[in-house]
């Protein structure tokens, strides 16, 4: 399974880029998932539902399943944040894992940096940014700038860069 970052500051553009990114990459032929790390505590759960209820009973996890789709989720109670490869193991294999998000971890990132957000690039001190996916055309680096708006030719940096393909 290949792990591919897509990273950078909060306003960048991340979610929309993945969003466009992965009927792209499926389209070719390759399975995808994604991980996203969140800075706020979060629920997918509603209050009142068993599954809520049930956490809030106090179980460790709690596996809800339908015809549709199953979720697992895992109270972190008296344990620190799972860690990024922690995480990426509870996942099933595929081609590819887009993660969103876990900037200071170490693995190959296309960082999404646009200029109007006036925030310093994530390159300059992350030597695992690989590529950005950038709107400016006059960012000082030695890395591939790629057109933020260019989908296709992400792509294909993820597949002849990272998986060693012909895109």
């Amino acid at each position: 399974m290949k792990v591919i970052g897509i990273s950078g500051w909060s306003g960048n553009g991340k979610t929309t880029l993945l969003e466009r990114l992965l009927p792209i990459l499926i389209n070719r032929g390759y399975s995808v998932s994604t991980l996203k790390h969140a800075h706020h505590n979060f629920d997918i759960d509603k209050p009142g539902k068993d599954s809520f209820r049930h956490r809030e009973a106090g179980a460790t996890e709690v596996l809800i399943s339908s015809a549709q789709r199953w979720a697992l989720m895992h109270e972190n109670r008296d344990e620190d944040e799972a860690g990024l490869q922690s995480l990426i193991s509870k996942m099933t294999p595929v081609d590819i894992l887009l993660i969103e998000g876990f900037k200071k971890e170490k693995f190959p990132k296309i960082e999404v940096w646009r200029e109007k957000n006036d925030t310093e690039p994530l390159f300059i001190t992350d030597n695992s940014v690989v590529a950005i996916a950038t709107n400016a055309t006059d960012l000082k680096t030695k890395l591939p700038l790629l057109n933020i708006n260019d989908e296709k030719e992400i792509a294909d940096f993820i597949i002849s860069n990272l998986l060693n393909k012909a895109a």
